[in-house]
C-alpha cells in the first residue's frame, strides 16, 4: 500500500499495526452483509481489508481527500474497479447516510475527543440496535478519556489486549438517542466574530493563538478583489477577511471534509456566505497559476500523529504556484519550525511581520 497522493516520506507508513488488530478483532462479526461502516480510515487499509475479509460493499468516511484518493489508488492497483464495475466502496460524508442500519463501525480512533464524541453520537443514533464499533489506535496516542467518550453513547465499552503497541475498544449496545452538540457554536465579541465547528476541527470553536496574529494583520494586508484561505479549519480568517473588507469576495479551502463544513457554516453565521465560497480540495489544485493577489495561510505541522513539514512545504509551493506576480502570501507558523527560508524558495522575498514567543507572523511577495 502507498500514501500516495499523500505525502510520502521514510517516516511515514499507508498502514500500522492498529490497522491489523482492528481488522482481526473485527474477523468474527458478520462482514458478508452490505452493513460495514468504515470511518477514519487513513490510506485504505481498514476498507480494502473488510472487503478481503469477505464484505461485500463497504460505506466510508475519510475526512481528508488525499485519504480518500489514496484508498482509490489502492484499489485500483489491487484490481478494483476494473472493467467500469465501479468501487465496491462508496464515499459518504459524516452524516445518518453513512451509518443507517450499520452493523459493524471499523474506526481508526481520532486523537481529538470531540471528533469521537460526533463519531460515536452519530453511530448510536442512526445504526443497527445490536451495531458494534471496533475502534483501534496506537497505544500511545490512546486515553483513558477515550472509552469515556465511547461510554457517553455505548452501554458496553471494553478493550482488547495491546499487540505491537496498538490496542482496540469494542463499543455495543448504543444508548437512547440524545440531542448531539454537533456542530458546537460560540460567539467572539472580542474578535467580532461567531464560530462554528464540527468535532474533527483544529481549535474547534475556539480562536488559536497563531490565528490570532494572522486576524490582527487584516489591516495591513495589500488590497484585492478576491482573497485565499488556505487550510481554512474553521473558517475563522475567511470569514474575518469578509467582515473586514465588504467588497472583497474569499475562497476557503481545505482537504478536510469537518473543515469545510464548520467552514460553510461559520460564514453562514456571520451573514458573509454569499461572499465566502468554500472548497475541499488538495490545497490551491482548483486556483489557475498566477491569478491569486492575497493568501493566508496558517499551515498544519503534523502529517497524522507524525510531526513533518512535508504538507506546510506542499501548500507553499502551491501559493508560489497560484500567486500573479506582486501578490502576497501572509502565513502564521510556529516559531521553532523557521519555515522562512522554504518560504523565499517557495514564493519570494519574505519578511517577519511580527513575532511572539511561539509564533512568528511573516509575509512572502511573489517577483
Amino acid at each position: 500500500m502507498r500514501r500516495w497522493p499523500d505525502v510520502e516520506a521514510d517516516n511515514l507508513q499507508a498502514w500500522d499495526a492498529s490497522d491489523r488488530l482492528i481488522l482481526d478483532e473485527a474477523s468474527a462479526l458478520p462482514f458478508g452483509a452490505d452493513d460495514v461502516v468504515v470511518i477514519g480510515d487513513r490510506h485504505g487499509a481498514l476498507t480494502l481489508g473488510a472487503l478481503a475479509s469477505g464484505a461485500s460493499r463497504v460505506r466510508v468516511h475519510q475526512d481528508g481527500i488525499l485519504g480518500e484518493r489514496a484508498l482509490v489508488a489502492n484499489a485500483e492497483r489491487r484490481g478494483l474497479g476494473a472493467g467500469g464495475s465501479g468501487m465496491p466502496f462508496a464515499h459518504l460524508p459524516l452524516d445518518a447516510s453513512l451509518v443507517e442500519g450499520a452493523r459493524v463501525v471499523l474506526l481508526q480512533l481520532p486523537r481529538s475527543l470531540d471528533a469521537l464524541d460526533e463519531i460515536a453520537r452519530l453511530v448510536a443514533a442512526h445504526a443497527a440496535p445490536d451495531v458494534r464499533i471496533v475502534a483501534g489506535g496506537r497505544v500511545k496516542h490512546m486515553t483513558r478519556a477515550m472509552n469515556d467518550v465511547l461510554a457517553q453513547s455505548f452501554q458496553s465499552v471494553t478493550a482488547s489486549l495491546a499487540r505491537q503497541k496498538s490496542r482496540v475498544l469494542h463499543a455495543t449496545q448504543p444508548l437512547p438517542s440524545q440531542a448531539t452538540p454537533w456542530p458546537r457554536t460560540q460567539r467572539h465579541d472580542d474578535a467580532g466574530l461567531t464560530l462554528v465547528a464540527h468535532g474533527g476541527v483544529f481549535a474547534g470553536t475556539s480562536i488559536d493563538i497563531g490565528t490570532r496574529l494572522l486576524l490582527d494583520a487584516i489591516p495591513s494586508m495589500r488590497s484585492a478583489e478576491r482573497a485565499i484561505d488556505l487550510a481554512c479549519g474553521n473558517g475563522i480568517v475567511a470569514s474575518a477577511l469578509a467582515l473586514a473588507r465588504p467588497d472583497l469576495r474569499v475562497l476557503a479551502t481545505d482537504q478536510s471534509a469537518a473543515a469545510v463544513a464548520s467552514a460553510r457554516a461559520t460564514a453562514e453565521a456571520n451573514g458573509v456566505a454569499d461572499r465566502v465560497e468554500v472548497v475541499r480540495a488538495d490545497g490551491l489544485e482548483t486556483v489557475p497559476d498566477d491569478s491569486a493577489e492575497l493568501v493566508l495561510l496558517n499551515p498544519p505541522f503534523h502529517v497524522g500523529a507524525s510531526v513533518h513539514t512535508g504538507l506546510a512545504d506542499r501548500l507553499f509551493a502551491d501559493a508560489g504556484r497560484a500567486l500573479a506576480p506582486g501578490g502576497q502570501l501572509w502565513t502564521v507558523w510556529n516559531s521553532h519550525l523557521h519555515y522562512r527560508p522554504a518560504l523565499q524558495r517557495a514564493v519570494g522575498p519574505t519578511q517577519q511581520a511580527h513575532r511572539t514567543s511561539k509564533f512568528t507572523l511573516t509575509v512572502s511577495h511573489k517577483p
